[in-house]
């Protein structure tokens, strides 16, 4: 037997869609190290089957990610990311 497991398990999804306090799901703009790992290195939103969101997690990302950058929090493209 190897010393190096091959599988080591279910791979953990990073946690996209928070809930409010009222039972409302949301992602937060202002959770920039959260959206950046959501983000390719050149500015770009990664894809769904990539993140591993749903269409409606993805759509509610994307919108979180456009405010941030419009807030000036992330960068439209890859000179600082």
């Amino acid at each position: 037997m190897s010393k190096f497991q091959r599988f080591a398990g279910p791979i953990q999804k990073p946690k996209i869609v928070n809930k409010s306090g009222k039972g409302k799901h949301f992602v937060d703009y202002k959770d920039i190290e959260n959206l950046r790992r959501l983000m390719s290195p050149n500015g770009k939103i990664l894809g769904r089957k990539r993140v591993g969101a749903s269409a409606t997690e993805q759509r509610m990302l994307s919108q979180a990610i456009k405010r941030a950058r419009f807030m000036a929090l992330l960068p439209y493209t890859s000179a600082t990311v």
